[in-house]
């Protein structure tokens, strides 16, 4: 920031066919978030400055990390890792980058904590960041004036916020990508997801896809986020194998972190059911679960798994792998095939350009703002489409006006590899226009 405190105020298968909008609601559920020191997940990042005589740019990104259900510990050491890079190259317009990092411990009380932080140190945006309890960070951002750059899209929240500028489709586009794709390949559909707020908008948003492509809606089966085993939810998912009378069916288990923990679970359980196929969402399933799952051996041999960017071997990823290699070398945490890894790396792209369209201006929460809502274009490197975020796009009218990016990439385990099903990306605006989430 530059010397003033915001001012505050109150998938394969077509993706077709249009029908009636329908509003959705709001899908986070309320949330506070807990900040210690650096060595307990919060923290500046310091770095070399540029022009020493302009003030430092503020800004945070949060996380959930070592908690009992699904964490993201390589989106806030990414956004340190980038600290350092730019700062080691004169910053951001020759002004210092500090980078605020904050546990949310997938707590709501955290993750408004987290916030207030953001408020307190005079943060000009909260960047990359993932958190499933918008209904407590999101209040406390709009108080201040914050814009909430590059969220995951976990929430309904971060496509309806005026001050949320999302870089993907989240969620709903994944979900909705995942079940055009199933529609015409697979028999009974069982979807096994989070018991929380978060988890209930999901089938809607599956069965949007299915019902576009003429499948009956999904078997909705609610799971712990945090179960130590999944033997019941996976004896459940294949007894609705036999009710097809046709295809194999598919079993989609959307659970974070613990989608390892189902399909070892699963594995053991489908035996007696070789036909049966799985499909998820990158963020639950990526390159490095396949490895430790067996690979080629493993549950997701044939799976489909939709994401929002291209693959990780897509030279559009150089410039992020190369900042890993020199800023982040050994850091575990920062995987680049991790989607909330490529989340923040995208926010903070779209967050330079940003700066780099305020000149010599004042950085403020207000300035930020305004550039973003005055129309401002910005690219990705083909990451994703061009960004511009406004209230008048097409998913406006079902709820989602801030959802600008409604493309998803299909891919599938082949040979113990995640590769590319079909070439390009797939737009689901027109059938995210059939979901009801209301």
């Amino acid at each position: 920031m530059t010397g003033r405190r915001p001012i505050r105020s109150t998938l394969p298968g077509g993706l077709g066919g249009r029908s009636p909008a329908t509003r959705t609601g709001a899908l986070a559920a309320g949330a506070l978030v807990a900040c210690a020191s650096l060595a307990v997940g919060c923290g500046v990042v310091p770095g070399a400055t540029g022009d020493s005589g302009a003030d430092p740019i503020t800004v945070m990104t949060w996380a959930p990390q070592d908690t009992g259900a699904t964490n993201k510990p390589g989106m806030p050491a990414l956004a340190q890792a980038y600290a350092r890079w730019v700062n080691a190259e004169g910053g951001l317009g020759g002004r210092k980058l500090d980078v605020l990092t904050c546990n949310d411990h997938n707590d709501s009380v955290a993750a408004a904590k987290c916030a207030r932080r953001a408020v307190k140190e005079h943060a000009v945006a909260v960047l990359g960041s993932y958190s499933q309890y918008a209904d407590s960070f999101f209040p406390v951002l709009e108080g201040a004036r914050i814009p909430y750059i590059g969220g995951y899209g976990l929430t309904n929240a971060e496509f309806t916020s005026p001050l949320s500028y999302p870089v993907n489709g989240g969620q709903p586009a994944l979900l909705a990508g995942l079940g055009s794709a199933l529609a015409g390949t697979c028999g009974p559909v069982s979807l096994v997801r989070p018991d929380t707020i978060a988890g209930d908008q999901l089938p809607a948003l599956l069965d949007s896809g299915l019902v576009s492509g003429g499948h009956e809606r999904a078997h909705d089966q609610r799971a712990a986020e945090d179960a130590t085993a999944y033997d019941d939810q996976s004896a459940r998912a294949l007894a609705r194998e036999g009710t097809g009378g046709g295809e194999p069916g598919c079993v989609v288990p959307v659970l974070g972190d613990r989608t390892g923990t189902f399909m070892d679970s699963f594995r053991r359980a489908r035996e007696d059911h070789p036909g049966v196929r799985t499909a998820t969402v990158l963020g639950s399933v990526d390159q490095t679960t396949v490895n430790a799952s067996g690979g080629a051996s493993g549950p997701y041999e044939g799976a489909y798994v939709t994401g929002w960017y291209p693959s990780v071997g897509d030279p559009a990823w150089d410039g992020m792998k190369k900042l890993i290699k020199e800023q982040a070398f050994g850091d575990n945490d920062v995987d680049a095939a991790d989607a909330g890894v490529q989340t923040t790396w995208i926010a903070y792209t779209v967050f330079k350009e940003v700066v780099e369209s305020l000149g010599d201006g004042e950085v403020s929460a207000d300035t930020v703002r305004r550039a973003l809502d005055d129309g401002l274009e910005v690219g990705t490197g083909g990451l994703t489409p061009d960004l511009r975020w406004t209230f008048a796009d097409k998913l406006a009218s079902v709820g989602f006006p801030r959802l600008v990016n409604a493309d998803v990439t299909l891919q599938v385990v082949r040979e113990g590899h995640l590769v590319s099903a079909r070439r390009g990306a797939v737009d689901t605006t027109r059938t995210l226009q059939n979901a009801d989430v209301a």
